[in-house]
């Protein structure tokens, strides 16, 4: 689904690179600055360092001058706007708004007729052509009259003494949450898997040690009780992997040097 975040009149550089950024991590990549501070802002230095990167997003951005020329295309607007209004769209947590969003298209799916959901698995969520988030300056936040333009206000749940987001963060939460509704990305593992040890290493590492306890005279062979099978299960639940087998019979083989004579 096409997505957009707009950026009104934003006054600091660094936070169009923080912009930049936070899209790019969660796959987005449409952003429309509509007549910021700077009409270079896109490359200016303190842009670039804080896009950390996402320098495609920054060559992918474009700058209009009127909020109507960056909503071609858009057909849901998200204000993002704390400040509370009289008059306006319904406020709401960005994860309850792309709930309601989500569930609106499953009651639109189940409407339909069985073969006509297949040609329907295109459509764009809850049938939007395009989803827009709107941001208005670091000092002002949104006009009004941009506010009432939108279907809804989101509000960020944030700690009520102290909700004070920058730009960045907002947008931050505000992308994530939006990529979470879409389906969201898998989590990277940041180890390697693990190899697990097979049977037959726990049982050669189990006979090491019943052979390292009985010398250290922990283990009576004459009434092993049932030490070894409890044994057994510890290292099961463990689940031990091959590094940690030779660990395990490393101690076995200093706890039988150690019991030998000395010489």
């Amino acid at each position: 689904m096409k997505t957009r975040f707009i950026l009104i009149q934003t006054s600091h550089a660094g936070n169009v690179g923080a912009c930049a950024r936070a899209m790019k991590t969660m796959g987005f990549d449409d952003l429309v600055l509509v007549k910021p501070r700077w009409a270079n802002v896109l490359r200016r230095e303190e842009t670039i360092q804080r896009a950390s990167g996402a320098l495609d997003v920054l060559a992918n951005a474009r700058i209009v001058e009127t909020l109507d020329e960056a909503l071609d295309g858009i057909s849901h607007l998200c204000a993002t706007a704390m400040t509370p209004r009289d008059f306006g769209p319904p406020t709401r947590a960005p994860r309850e708004h792309f709930e309601m969003l989500l569930k609106r298209e499953r009651v639109a799916l189940e409407s339909i007729a069985p073969e006509a959901q297949n040609a329907s698995e295109s459509v764009s969520l809850a049938g939007e052509a395009g989803m827009g988030f709107l941001f208005g300056s670091e000092r002002f936040g949104m006009a009004n009259e941009d506010v009432y333009r939108c279907h809804v206000a989101l509000s960020i749940p944030t700690n009520p003494q102290f909700g004070s987001l920058n730009l960045g963060a907002a947008i931050q939460v505000i992308a994530y949450e939006w990529r979470q509704a879409l389906g969201g990305f898998g989590v990277q593992e940041a180890t390697p898997g693990r190899q697990l040890a097979d049977a037959g290493q726990v049982a050669g590492m189990l006979a090491h040690w019943e052979q390292a306890l009985t010398t250290i005279g922990f283990l009576d062979p004459a009434a092993p009780k049932k030490l070894m099978p409890r044994l057994n299960q510890l290292f099961n639940r463990a689940q031990l992997g091959a590094e940690e087998i030779h660990i395990l019979r490393g101690v076995a083989k200093s706890m039988i040097e150690a019991a030998q004579p000395k010489r």
